[in-house]
């Protein structure tokens, strides 16, 4: 089983699974009426330029690109509701990823919920990210986050609110979907 940020995990479960996408400008949408499940305020990417699954464990590359996100978003750590994290279940990736958050979102980390839908879902490599969209569109939609399944043995390093076994209703309206690869 796939297990982020569990004590026990021991790397990540192939998956399989697509989502797809129509994406059009805001006020076009609006225009014709159209459904609006979410809307895409800011983006960022950053690679370490050193190995290709190798990560430092200061979370810098993922910081740096979270904080651009957020800038271009012209959003602070604080507007965010919901962190839909990578959590491939690898002990490398969730520590990086944990000292990323608390390196970007400050104490803000440690208010908000974030969740790996991989431990549901297992990780489909190039398909997760769009996976992973629709999850957070659905939960800005339901207000509710999906949880981290199969996480019964928090590792103690990781002290984030991972949202263990229960989906959690929640005011979700701003949503940083965070993914690596």
């Amino acid at each position: 089983a796939s297990r982020p940020y569990d004590s026990t995990r021991n790397g990540f479960v192939l998956g399989e699974g697509a989502a797809g996408f129509v994406l059009e400008e805001y006020t076009s949408a609006r225009k014709r009426g159209a459904t609006i499940y979410a809307e895409i305020v800011g983006y960022a990417t950053r690679s370490n330029a050193y190995h290709m699954t190798g990560l430092r464990g200061d979370g810098a590359e993922m910081a740096e690109a979270i904080t651009t996100a957020l800038d271009e978003a012209r959003m602070n750590p604080s507007d965010l509701d919901y962190v839909n994290a990578h959590g491939s279940g690898t002990k490398q990736n969730d520590r990086h990823e944990t000292a990323a958050f608390k390196r970007s979102l400050g104490e803000e980390a440690h208010r908000l919920p974030v969740s790996s839908i991989k431990s549901m879902v297992g990780h489909s490599l190039g398909a997760i990210g769009s996976i992973e969209i629709a999850a957070s569109a659905l939960a800005v939609r339901t207000n509710v986050v999906p949880p981290t399944a199969n996480l019964h043995n928090q590792d103690p390093e990781l002290d984030l609110d991972y949202v263990p076994l229960t989906a959690r209703d929640w005011h979700t309206d701003a949503v940083l979907t965070v993914g690596r690869g």
